[in-house]
């Protein structure tokens, strides 16, 4: 693999910013890497794992004469990290995020970047409900979708350069409107976090359920919610603060089919109960055969685990 970027920078080290320097490293696809985050304790902890070449908890001296920055912080964090950058970007940079609303912020980063920077925002599909330096690995992104939705008169040349960046990491590469990507992320990841969190908060106040037995019997289903309800909480408050009215259209729709599945279990309706479970197993099928996981026991995990 050869070198895309003389100097990347890293702005935020957790679980997608360690990733991708593992694999930046791992494939050669800069010569250096700068990486900041604003905790001296995670800066550390980075620099002890060999994460990059360079660390500062400062996002302004990281991105001095960086060719692509990449932005690796919960979304409501985007507009004062953008801020930050804005006069320190070298003219032609490429500046992308990860975040999981792209709406909410390309409203933010938008106004803070340069004519002269090629600013792209991006989501890789891509994940666990670890956090921190710790929970990177390389090969993350091997298979997984990257989404970008560009703005108006985005540089082709530039997204040209990002897109084999993330083939390089061995991505599928989309693109869509932010506000079509937003409704999109809202039903297949921001929704079923919702319910999780949900569905365990619920578990834990209910009187007649001790916390011993929540554990203990765990693997019959509960101990999959609770995987996603151990992700990062900043993070997903976040979500839910910045892609609001997709959230809540698609709650509202999930009320409403939940209300139907009530109804049937009240009235015995074992005919329409059949259906609709039927018809969600098909959905599990395609998504093992559209390999975004395998069929293995507990869901693929420990496979996905050996990779």
């Amino acid at each position: 693999m050869s070198v895309q970027f003389d100097r990347i920078a890293l702005i935020g080290i957790g679980l997608i910013g360690s990733s991708l320097a593992y694999d930046i490293r791992r494939l050669g696809l800069a010569r250096e890497i700068v990486v900041a985050t604003r905790s001296p304790d995670t800066l550390k902890r980075a620099e002890e794992l060999g994460l990059g070449d360079r660390y500062t908890t400062s996002s302004q001296d990281a991105v001095k004469d960086a060719d692509l920055v990449i932005v690796s912080v919960p979304v409501g964090a985007s507009e004062s990290v953008a801020k930050e950058i804005s006069g320190s970007l070298k003219p032609g940079a490429i500046v992308t995020d990860v975040g999981s609303t792209k709406a909410s912020v390309i409203a933010q980063m938008l106004p803070h970047m340069p004519a002269d920077v090629h600013f792209i925002p991006g989501h890789p599909l891509a994940g666990t409900e670890k956090s921190g330096p710790d929970a990177g690995f390389p090969g993350l992104f091997e298979g997984r979708w990257c989404i970008f939705t560009p703005v108006a008169d985005t540089d082709e040349t530039a997204l040209k350069r990002l897109r084999s960046f993330w083939e390089a990491l061995g991505s599928k590469v989309d693109e869509m409107d932010a506000e079509h990507h937003d409704k999109v992320l809202a039903i297949v990841s921001h929704l079923p976090h919702i319910i999780a969190y949900n569905i365990v908060g619920t578990a834990d106040d209910l009187e007649t359920v001790t916390e011993s037995e929540v554990i203990k019997y765990s693997a019959s289903g509960f101990r999959d919610f609770t995987r996603l309800a151990a992700s990062d909480p900043t993070m997903w408050r976040d979500v839910c603060l910045h892609n609001r009215d997709a959230i809540l259209e698609m709650l509202a729709r999930f009320s409403e089919d939940l209300a139907y599945l009530q109804r049937a279990i009240r009235w015995g309706e074992g005919d329409k109960i059949f259906e609709l479970f039927t018809r969600t197993r098909a959905i599990r099928r395609s998504i093992v055969q559209a390999g975004q996981d395998v069929d293995a026991p507990d869901f693929g995990r420990h496979a996905l685990d050996k990779k």
